[in-house]
């Protein structure tokens, strides 16, 4: 009897002090290990990019002087022109600075856009009481050279808007002006044919762009966009070889764009990977 006592009161003992290390080994949690840390790679935005466009263009005839001999001498002004549209393919070499700005030079062939326009005035040599009316045709074509510089305005699905601006020169040269004076331009037998020499040169010019591009790959972007260039005014033509009129300054040539091309980047475009998301996972906890 004693000795059962004895030996329920050591289980008992022994069951007080097992309990506490039982209950620990139960409510400690295990901690397993965390995946390891992602962190999104730093965007790679700058870099060198070539670029070829074509577009296809409408220009602006802004009007014409040119001098008569009279007598009495002075100037006289065209009364109409018009201009033919034309294409025109271009090159260029550029930088992409950061996300959002990059800049560029391009050269621009302007091909040959075909014009026709109208004076009236006196006759030479003049006809008392009588008007003259000609009628002029020629073509100018044109290299432009322009320094841009682009504001990119971010990227939605590979599609980057942009506005940009440039600045620089235009060489334009003209064709011959042919001239036909008319005292009636009902009648043929009334018309004096003329032939004026195409004036050329360098002039002032800037522009104005905006349009989008679509990353094709990561180094290949498509881009398609508007572009409106203002040429300053210059010479036009010569003196003809009469010596009865000229020389001629048109007032400027205003070109409307609708372009297309594709921009090459040697170093790739961020703008065309997949967003990552920085992220450190938090502990997972086990019972």
């Amino acid at each position: 009897m004693f000795s059962f006592a004895k030996k329920a009161m050591l289980a008992a003992v022994a069951i007080g002090f097992a309990g506490p290390v039982l209950a620990a080994d139960i409510m400690e949690p295990v901690v397993e290990q965390a995946p390891p840390v992602v962190y999104q790679e730093a965007a790679d935005y700058g870099g060198w990019y070539i670029r070829g466009d074509i577009d296809y263009h409408w220009s602006k005839f802004r009007g014409a002087d040119y001098i008569v001999y009279g007598p009495p001498p002075g100037t006289n002004s065209f009364t109409e022109g018009s201009l033919k549209s034309a294409f025109s393919t271009g090159a260029g070499v550029g930088y992409q600075i950061n996300e959002h700005l990059r800049t560029d030079v391009t050269l621009d062939w302007l091909a040959k856009s075909k014009f026709r326009g109208a004076t009236i005035g006196d006759c030479i040599p003049p006809v008392p009481g009588t008007s003259c009316t000609s009628v002029d045709s020629t073509a100018y074509s044109a290299w432009l050279l322009l320094a841009n510089a682009y504001v990119d305005l971010g990227t939605w699905h590979k599609v980057t808007p942009y506005i940009g601006g440039g600045i620089g020169g235009a060489r334009v040269k003209w064709d011959d002006l042919n001239n036909s004076i008319c005292t009636d331009p009902t009648d043929p037998a009334t018309c004096t044919d003329t032939t004026h020499r195409g004036g050329k040169g360098w002039r002032f010019a800037y522009s104005l762009s905006a349009g989008a591009s679509y990353c094709l790959t990561r180094n290949l972007d498509v881009d398609v966009g508007y572009r409106f260039s203002h040429i300053n005014g210059g010479r036009m033509f010569e003196i003809d070889a009469a010596g009865g009129a000229g020389p001629g300054f048109d007032r400027g040539i205003n070109v409307h764009e609708v372009r297309g091309g594709l921009r090459y980047s040697f170093n790739g475009n961020s703008k065309c990977d997949e967003p990552q998301v920085a992220y450190e996972p938090e502990p997972v906890y086990t019972k």
